[in-house]
């Protein structure tokens, strides 16, 4: 009888290894000629870096209807829902609801207006910046001080005798100047603000308002000077002025700004006293 000799599975590995073999077969086919593929890499999560100090948290992304939405789509719809705006409130309701704008998401807040609709005198600005998207109203920031000091200078307070807005509702990521797009989609609304407000004076604030209401360019060249703004209905004097932000990182061109600040005060003073407000009778 003879005997099979079995070997043990160490003396296996050692008998392919002096073969060549040098990995097990499975049930796919692999060309050993080929060029071995790159190892794909695991993707990694982006670092969150921390807050800086007196940052809050990062603001959860929020879904951007704008992303999907054509800008000449938006405008377009825009211009249907400020047109179909009976009033200033209805007006806010329609900027709320409204998706066309991508600044929208990255906003806080809703920036409509604040002061008296019916002054006599509408002040645009430019955008909101960081205080006025946290607490939802214009000018609350240092440049809204300045202003309010400017104005207080020729007798107007900024809750009885003047309406405040700005170009755009909502407030660009780090306090940058609007695209023209943005403008452009942004623009059917804050006309029809103006046209619902309809004040005797409109003044213009910074460059980009004036550009984008007036169509002047260069705000230096521009400023002080009156011109026309067509509402739809009748045609009232604007006033272009340089924007409270820049005087305050160009103090020396205040003196500009307050030229511009009595030139307004003349014409408020020709207009004469408003009309005081009809009361009822009591018989």
């Amino acid at each position: 009888m003879s005997l099979t000799l079995v070997p043990s599975p160490a003396e296996l590995v050692a008998w392919y290894a002096d073969m060549g073999i040098t990995e097990a077969l499975d049930e796919t086919t692999h060309d050993h000629f080929a060029a071995p593929e790159p190892a794909s890499e695991p993707s990694r999560p982006r670092p969150t870096l921390p807050p800086r100090a007196g940052q809050g948290p990062a603001a959860e992304a929020r879904p951007n209807a704008a992303a999907a939405t054509a800008p000449e789509d938006a405008a377009l719809s825009a211009r249907v829902l400020a047109r179909e705006a009976a009033t200033l409130e209805a007006l806010k309701e329609a900027l709320a609801r409204f998706e066309g704008c991508a600044l929208k998401a990255t906003a806080k807040n809703l920036v409509f207006a604040d002061g008296n609709p019916q002054a006599r005198v509408m002040i645009v600005g430019e955008a909101p910046g960081g205080d006025e998207d946290r607490v939802g109203l214009p000018f609350v920031g240092r440049s809204g001080q300045l202003l309010d000091r400017m104005l207080g200078a020729i007798g107007l307070d900024r809750k009885t005798d003047v309406y405040i807005a700005n170009l755009l509702p909502w407030r660009p990521p780090g306090n940058r100047t609007p695209t023209p797009q943005e403008v452009a989609i942004c623009l059917p609304f804050i006309q029809r603000q103006i046209a619902l407000a309809n004040p005797d004076i409109l003044v213009c604030v910074g460059g980009p308002a004036a550009q984008g209401l007036l169509g002047l360019t260069g705000i230096l060249a521009s400023r002080g000077k009156w011109s026309e703004y067509d509402t739809g209905t009748r045609r009232i004097r604007a006033l272009a002025t340089l924007h409270p932000a820049y005087l305050l990182r160009q103090p020396l061109q205040k003196r500009l700004a307050w030229r511009d600040m009595r030139t307004l005060k003349a014409a408020l003073d020709a207009l004469g006293a408003p009309e005081p407000a009809p009361t009822a009778r009591v018989d």
